[in-house]
């Protein structure tokens, strides 16, 4: 087996001690400003009014062993468990060769910021595993049948609870079994199982917060996707809404998302407080004014963020110099500021305190973080490169007709690219969940096998040999 998959095999141990590396370098977890509130609901479960609560759920289940090292232990060994399961769905399933197989899932195991995004508190993890796992048993080769179309709508609904940027995903599952040509149980299974956990979920929020929703921020993230081109001096806002207008002069603006938290937002943002359902519903309003008033603009920002920042070479400290550091391995601890309070609980450090019953602080161990720091300053996938192998798998779709998982695959690459400059900001940790979707979808379209090829008959029949018994 070992001589057949040999570069998977190398691929595969450099992922694997890649993370030990990560582990060993970096004693404990890094930390994201989100961590504290996902910590907060996992030591006391309550539906979260700026995010959906899926991953804080997920920690609540490991609480009781009261250590994060633990978390992003189990992160790194997940994203492994992907790749295996995805290298091997591709030869044997997809009829992939094993050079594309393995060229596909190297971004998954070798790119540093992915590595990095691993040993982060943050959901981004769990949300990747969700979805990739999701279109992998639904793309499997064979009839779909209600129970793995349950499956399938389980993990999207978990998907969504987890971060609702999931939620095209359904309909893309939806589409992909019309062209398949499937069964009404098919989409009746799909469809109860989906919407269980994501009703369930908004059910839960609307008895804590009065809304049939998965959060109350979907009209703030709006208005901070609209602040970066309202023009309150051309366009007159209804008065009402007046005081939502963005601070400075147009195209000097802060980031959209940082317009939201800043100190000085007219949506009056305080540490440790939700947005009230008036400020959200009166921020949505302000965003669809925008909207109206200025398409071109909006177009103008979504598609800026869309081509320009998510394909570029290099990375730029976006959406401010904080968070973008926050996705490098430090050189020393970040500072924390235990003092700050947090959502539903007390401040950070009584929310770290009780989960781990202590402090919970980063140990850097040198010379494996070194190390993770040059790799992280020399490896990684670059915007540009996600852009062309985009292309490529596009490319395939159109002159080689690949089937419709192919198509699945890319298309579910450009919407979870897409819908963050569409709905809220760009983020550099957003392009992570796409980027195997996008390498699977080149693979298939132009790494299969021919066939009636001899040859590669002679591969597949090797590939199903066992290995013969020895003395």
């Amino acid at each position: 087996m070992l001589r057949r998959h040999w570069v998977f095999a190398a691929v595969l141990v450099a992922g694997v001690v890649l993370r030990v590396g990560a582990v060993l370098g970096f004693r404990g977890t890094l930390w994201f400003n989100d961590s504290y509130d996902f910590l907060a609901i996992a030591n006391d479960p309550f539906p979260h009014p700026l995010r959906p609560s899926g991953y804080g759920l997920f920690l609540w289940v490991l609480k009781p062993f009261h250590s994060v090292a633990l978390v992003t232990a189990l992160h790194h060994v997940a994203i492994v468990g992907v790749a295996v399961v995805g290298y091997r769905m591709l030869v044997r399933d997809f009829d992939v060769r094993r050079g594309w197989a393995a060229l596909a899932v190297v971004p998954l195991l070798l790119d540093s910021f992915q590595i990095e995004l691993e040993h982060l508190l943050l959901s981004d993890t769990l949300f990747t595993v969700l979805v990739f796992g999701a279109m992998l048993v639904v793309a499997k080769p064979g009839a779909t049948g209600w129970r793995r179309a349950a499956m399938v709508g389980l993990l999207l609904g978990l998907a969504v609870v987890t971060r609702t940027v999931g939620a095209p995903l359904f309909l893309i599952v939806v589409l992909y079994l019309v062209v398949r040509r499937t069964r009404w149980p098919v989409y009746l299974a799909l469809s109860l199982a989906f919407f269980l956990p994501v009703g369930t979920y908004a059910t839960w929020y609307q008895q804590e917060h009065g809304r049939f929703a998965m959060s109350g921020t979907d009209g703030v993230f709006l208005w901070g996707r609209t602040a970066a081109f309202a023009d309150c001096e051309a366009f007159t806002p209804p008065p009402d809404i007046a005081r939502l207008c963005p601070h400075g002069k147009k195209g000097e603006r802060l980031a959209s998302s940082h317009q939201i938290w800043h100190e000085d937002s007219p949506l009056g943002w305080t540490n440790g407080e939700a947005f009230d359902e008036q400020t959200n519903r009166d921020a949505q309003r302000f965003a669809l004014w925008a909207i109206r008033n200025q398409p071109g603009d909006y177009l103008q920002v979504v598609a800026y963020d869309f081509f320009v920042r998510t394909f570029s070479w290099n990375r730029n400290q976006y959406p401010t110099i904080g968070t973008e550091a926050r996705y490098h391995f430090p050189t020393k601890p970040t500072a924390r500021k235990p003092e700050l309070p947090v959502l539903g609980a007390g401040d950070r450090r009584s929310v770290v305190d009780e989960y781990v019953h202590g402090p919970a602080p980063l140990h850097i161990v040198e010379p494996y973080a070194e190390y993770m720091r040059t790799y992280q300053e020399r490896v990684r996938v670059p915007g540009t490169v996600l852009g062309i192998v985009l292309l490529v798998g596009a490319a395939g779709i159109v002159w080689r007709r690949a089937r419709a998982r192919t198509a699945l695959f890319w298309v579910s690459a450009v919407t979870l690219l897409a819908v963050p400059p569409v709905t809220v900001d760009f983020d550099y940790r957003y392009i992570l969940p796409a980027m195997p979707f996008a390498c699977f979808a080149a693979a298939m379209a132009w790494g299969r096998r021919v066939p009636g090829d001899p040859v590669s008959k002679k591969k597949a029949a090797d590939e199903r040999q066992p290995e013969p018994a020895r003395a």
